[in-house]
């Protein structure tokens, strides 16, 4: 959705908002439609999807610097504000461009990286993309069939999960997402600093490979991060074994480093509900009576493990035991992700 976006963007969009040679969104829409009402309209609009989507971004900020200073997350996010907002206003609109190309190549770097390692680890393939869909090492059986047997075995849902109507459902967010891509004001606004038509039409073409390879990445990322988190709280994951043997819970005292370190943030938490200081990862609201059942019979009194979904990307190297410079790179990454996109927001909304 988000790389059909930018489709949309290259085609129907760039070119002509160059063109007009208008300078923000508004302006453009208010003389495309010589209505002072429609660059309201525009206004509103902008504001409106410009601080929802800030507000993931900066939420981005504060996981890292939570993590990396360990601090609170709230207290991330204000240093976040202070850092975007100081080189949002003394760097303006082209300072901002150049920094998001260096801060790019930071982000695809520490994204990919990291994603050919656990690969390799998982599957011995390196191509992150192709990685997905084959077997496990060592295993006959893919990596996304043994996570739909993991996941539903502990009363999840299924990881590949295709119900009636799905099919519909996948177009109708893919649509969604094409079009609310090719509108994001901050992407758009990159768009009036290029000098010709042929520029704009250009660099969406050269903004369409990049955004591909990136996104092209994040399936493989979130299934093997979602495998690589269930294995490391329960070792009969990598062996095949019984998911509800006693000695198939970790002890809570043998728990990796860096799920302490996470604690600290208030993003991980572990509560031992049954007091054998071991960690039961599990859906223990699921409607899958099987899986119900066999927790109950394993002693299990309740999922002991909360994991915030936003902080896996960040910590997918150090769930998949990465050498620290690996670590450290994607917090670099992810920090430039979620700066380089707030600052932009930032001067689509003061524009």
């Amino acid at each position: 959705g988000w790389t059909g976006g930018y489709v949309l963007l290259a085609l129907l969009l760039a070119p002509y908002l160059r063109k007009f040679g208008k300078f923000t969104v508004p302006q453009f829409i208010g003389d495309r439609f010589y209505s002072k009402a429609a660059s309201t309209v525009a206004v509103v609009c902008l504001l409106v999807a410009s601080l929802t989507y800030i507000i993931g971004q900066m939420t981005g900020v504060g996981i890292a610097f939570a993590r990396f200073l360990e601090v609170s997350s709230e207290t991330g996010i204000y240093i976040g504000m202070g850092i975007v907002f100081a080189y949002a206003v003394f760097g303006g609109m082209k300072g901002i461009t150049y920094t998001q190309v260096a801060q790019y190549m930071v982000l695809i770097v520490a994204y990919i990286i990291p994603a050919v390692y656990i690969s390799l680890a998982l599957t011995g393939v390196a191509i992150p993309q192709f990685g997905l869909g084959s077997n496990l090492t060592g295993q006959d059986v893919s990596l996304l069939a043994r996570l739909d047997t993991v996941v539903t075995e502990l009363g999840f849902g299924k990881y590949t999960t295709s119900t009636a109507g799905s099919t519909l459902n996948m177009f109708v967010y893919t649509l969604s997402l094409m079009i609310g891509t090719a509108g994001l004001p901050h992407v758009i606004m990159r768009f009036f600093t290029v000098k010709t038509v042929a520029d704009a039409r250009s660099s969406a073409g050269w903004a369409l490979i990049f955004i591909a390879a990136l996104y092209t990445t994040a399936p493989a990322v979130a299934a093997m991060a979602k495998y690589n988190l269930i294995a490391t709280v329960n070792t009969a994951v990598a062996t095949n074994g019984d998911l509800f043997a006693v000695e198939s819970s970790i002890k809570a005292d043998d728990r990796p480093a860096w799920m302490a370190r996470w604690e600290k943030t208030g993003l991980l938490k572990w509560q031992d509900k049954n007091g054998d200081g071991r960690v039961q990862y599990y859906n223990d609201k699921t409607k899958n009576q099987a899986a119900a059942d066999k927790a109950n019979a394993a002693g299990w009194k309740g999922n002991e493990l909360t994991v915030n979904a936003d902080i896996i990307v960040l910590a997918n190297p150090e769930i998949a035991m990465l050498p620290n410079w690996v670590i450290g790179l994607v917090a670099a990454g992810g920090l430039a992700a979620a700066l380089s996109t707030a600052a932009g927001l930032l001067m689509a909304i003061s524009a």
